[in-house]
């Protein structure tokens, strides 16, 4: 295998990255369908059991288009917002396939999934007695916090000692008491440890604790184990991507072992939106300027935190591929600083990495941004957010989504 990324995986498929932005303008998010759909078909396959669910969270990437294929894979969703709710109806997923898992939301946004025969997980006692006063006799689901986190930032960590979700294992009482006093049906318990684990253990110890509390439930449709399966930013590096082989067979193993002893082939879900749409997207730039300036090499780009905010928010790592004339370009070497068009300081999508000989007018591709990309960008510096763009499984490419205009800037005064 080559060193490169798109090269390795032949993401472009033959079109050249200058091609695309001379039509859709930088920077501009390039996304490979082949690669989306053979994410979404790794993780159907973690398990051979026949109830075995796949929620995509839309919040790694809401894409419409994208969350049609999403849905011609089979898989089912994950909402955390009547937003994400509704563009979740309009990619075609029917309620029963979506599940609403908020965080210290108000009673019209419980109502507006209720009312659309979506399920709704709570994750406090608070949301939970606020469910019951409103619903009572409904179903619902409930998150509890297991114990064990795990993530590659302390702000991806979801469960443990040290974050807002979900209810501890120790108020069991406390919630069996708010169930019963409002006959709320308990339909589902779920969890989400973090995003981005490389290794099955935390994840796999954190599903047997919650599998251990289903007892508590005698009735429940479904478990939700959640999710967080990592991805490798740093392929050129030799890193190595996340073992699922292992982690299919104990989990495998988990759900057989607990649905002969519940005594009934109760459904169970997982929840990896990074995994499904991270490696499907690149993000392209434009170099416009270079400054050297105490001791340090300014690469000057279009790519501002306001289009990728991860690297600002999560010192996270993205791979470079540098193109020229229509190829990846591996001439010279120099330690850089990559920044974008943003008036803060911190804006700095590479700091001090060594990469080929940079020029004016260079593209930038910056790898694994398909997930927590643009569904993170903004306006910040009243900044246009970027087109998107799909090339398809027969070669071609279509705009699936129109950059902003000046009059976007506006429209809501």
């Amino acid at each position: 295998m080559g060193k490169y990324y798109t090269e390795n995986t032949g993401f472009y498929k033959g079109i050249a990255p200058e091609k695309l932005v001379a039509e859709y303008g930088s920077p501009l998010y390039v996304y490979s369908e082949d690669i989306l759909r053979q994410r979404c078909r790794e993780m159907k396959s973690l398990s051979d059991y026949e109830k075995f669910a796949v929620n995509y969270s839309i919040k790694a990437n809401s894409n419409l288009h994208l969350l049609k294929i999403v849905r011609d894979e089979g898989l089912y969703a994950d909402a955390m917002s009547p937003g994400e709710i509704h563009v979740l109806e309009l990619a075609g997923f029917s309620g029963e396939k979506i599940l609403f898992i908020p965080n210290n939301v108000s009673l019209d946004e419980m109502a507006y999934a209720v009312e659309r025969g979506i399920t709704v997980s709570v994750d406090s006692m608070s949301q939970l007695a606020l469910f019951g006063k409103n619903f009572p006799n409904a179903k619902a689901a409930i998150r509890f916090n297991t114990g064990y986190g795990a993530g590659h930032h302390e702000k991806v960590i979801t469960a443990g000692k040290k974050t807002k979700f979900g209810i501890n294992d120790n108020s069991l009482e406390d919630v069996k008491e708010i169930v019963s006093k409002y006959k709320i049906r308990v339909a589902g318990i779920n969890q989400h440890i973090g995003s981005l684990f490389m290794e099955g253990s935390a994840y796999l110890k954190s599903a047997e604790l919650l599998c251990s509390l289903a007892y508590e439930f005698p009735e429940l449709e479904f478990i939700d184990l959640g999710g967080g399966f990592g991805i490798t930013y740093k392929k050129q590096e030799g890193e190595k991507p996340i073992e699922l082989a292992p982690i299919r067979q104990r989990l495998n193993a988990l759900i057989n072992a607990f649905v002969d002893e519940y005594g009934s082939r109760i459904a169970f879900k997982i929840e990896p939106g990074r995994y499904i749409a991270a490696e499907c997207g690149v993000l392209l730039g434009t170099v416009h300027a270079l400054k050297y300036h105490a001791g340090i090499n300014y690469v000057g780009t279009d790519l501002g935190f306001n289009v990728l905010q991860r690297p600002v928010m999560y010192d996270a790592y993205h791979e470079i591929e540098v193109y020229r004339g229509g190829e990846i370009t591996d001439v010279g070497e120099r330690k850089v600083t990559i920044v974008g068009n943003i008036c803060e300081s911190g804006d700095k999508l590479v700091k001090d990495r060594v990469l080929p000989e940079i020029e004016e007018g260079d593209m930038l591709g910056v790898m694994d941004a398909g997930a927590y990309g643009y569904s993170m960008a903004s306006n910040y510096n009243n900044r246009l957010r970027p087109a998107e763009v799909l090339i398809a499984s027969d070669g071609s490419h279509r705009l699936i989504r129109r950059r902003d205009t000046m009059e976007d800037l506006v429209r809501g005064f």
